[in-house]
C-alpha cells in the first residue's frame, strides 16, 4: 500500500508569548481522509497551533507542514486546498448572506452551489439578510457553509460549534461534517479543535490531547476505547483499601468506588473482584471521559511533591 503524505505534520513545535509557552514541543501527524480531534482545555495551545498551521503565527522552533508544504513559503498553494472556520467569526457588515457566498465563490476554483442552497435551507437562513443582523449562532452557520461549499481537501475547525444551539449543533456535526467527508472519504480530512468532545463522538477517527502546549496523548478512537475503561464496585464496607491497585483515577462516594483504567482493566477487575464487592461492573469510556481523566492525571503529575 502506497504511503501517502500527511495532510498535517507538526514536528517539535514551539511558540511562546513572552515567558509563556503556548505550544511546547508539540508533535502530531494527520493522514488523508481522517476526522482528527485536537482536544484541550481553553488555553492549552490549540488556537496557537492552528495559527501556526495557517501562517498567522510563525513557529519559534520546530516545523509545520500541510500537504507536505511549508505554509509560509507556499501559502497560496496551501490555503487554496483548505477551509478554516475560526472560533470568532467576522464579516464585512454591509454584505448579505447571498453576496457573502458569492464573494467567497469568486475566490475559489470550485464552489458547490447546490450544496450552498441545501445547507441554507437546512439551517433556515434567509439569504437576503445582512450578516451584521445575524445572531452568533447564525454567523457560525454561515461561516461553516462558506467553508464546506468549496469542498476543500482539509477542513480546519476551531471550536466550530461555539454559539450554536444544541439542536443545530447535533444537526451540523452528524449530518454536515459527515456528508462533507462522505463526498470523497479517501481525500477529505477534518481537523477539529474543541473542548466540547461529546458532540463529536462517533465521527473522530484519531485524536491528540494537548495540555500546556504539549501532546499528552495521541491515539485512535478504537485503541482508546480498548485501553480506557471504567470499573464501578460497591462494597459493604466504606474502608476498602485500594493502595495496591494501579489505575489512572479513583473516585469514592460512600461504599461505591469508581476506577478509571488505562490498559490494565482486566487486572484491576480481578483485583477488585477478589475484595468481594456487592456488585462489580465494567464499561468503555466516552472520549470526553478519556480526555478528562488523562488531563487530570497530567495535572497531578505536574504538581510539586511534598515530603
Amino acid at each position: 500500500m502506497e504511503k501517502r503524505t500527511p495532510v498535517i505534520q507538526v514536528t517539535d513545535l514551539h511558540r511562546a508569548y513572552g515567558k509563556l509557552d503556548a505550544v511546547n514541543g508539540l508533535n502530531l501527524s494527520v493522514q488523508p481522509g481522517r476526522c482528527y480531534g485536537f482536544f484541550g482545555r481553553n488555553g492549552a495551545g490549540k488556537t496557537t497551533t492552528i495559527s501556526c498551521l495557517l501562517n498567522l503565527l510563525r513557529p519559534q522552533s520546530g516545523s509545520v507542514r500541510l500537504f507536505g508544504m511549508c505554509p509560509e513559503k507556499d501559502e497560496v498553494a496551501v490555503k487554496s486546498r483548505l477551509s478554516w472556520v475560526p472560533d470568532t467569526i467576522a464579516f464585512y457588515p454591509w454584505m448579505r448572506i447571498h453576496s457573502y457566498f458569492s464573494y467567497l465563490a469568486s475566490l475559489r476554483q470550485k464552489w458547490n452551489r447546490q450544496l450552498e442552497g441545501e445547507l441554507v435551507a437546512r439551517f433556515d437562513l434567509d439569504p437576503s439578510r445582512k450578516v451584521n443582523s445575524l445572531s452568533k449562532g447564525e454567523k457560525m452557520q454561515v461561516a461553516l457553509i462558506g467553508a464546506i461549499c468549496p469542498e476543500p481537501e482539509l477542513l480546519l475547525l476551531d471550536e466550530p460549534t461555539s454559539g450554536l444551539d444544541p439542536v443545530v449543533r447535533k444537526e451540523f456535526i452528524k449530518t454536515v461534517i459527515g456528508a462533507y467527508q462522505d463526498g470523497d472519504p479517501e481525500n477529505r480530512t477534518v481537523f477539529v479543535s474543541t473542548h466540547l468532545i461529546t458532540e463529536f463522538e462517533g465521527l473522530i477517527d484519531e485524536f491528540t490531547v494537548i495540555e500546556k502546549g504539549r501532546d499528552i496523548l495521541t491515539t485512535t478512537t478504537e485503541e482508546a476505547k480498548n485501553r480506557y475503561q471504567r470499573i464501578v464496585a460497591r462494597f459493604t464496607d466504606e474502608k476498602v483499601n485500594l493502595d495496591a491497585i494501579s489505575c489512572l483515577e479513583v473516585n469514592r462516594e460512600g461504599r461505591e468506588i469508581e476506577v478509571i483504567c488505562n490498559g490494565n482493566s482486566s487486572d484491576v477487575f480481578e483485583q477488585l473482584k477478589a475484595l468481594k464487592p456487592e456488585s462489580l461492573e465494567r464499561e468503555t469510556l466516552r472520549l470526553e471521559d478519556i480526555f478528562r481523566a488523562q488531563v487530570k492525571a497530567e495535572r497531578q503529575n505536574d504538581e510539586p511533591k511534598t515530603v
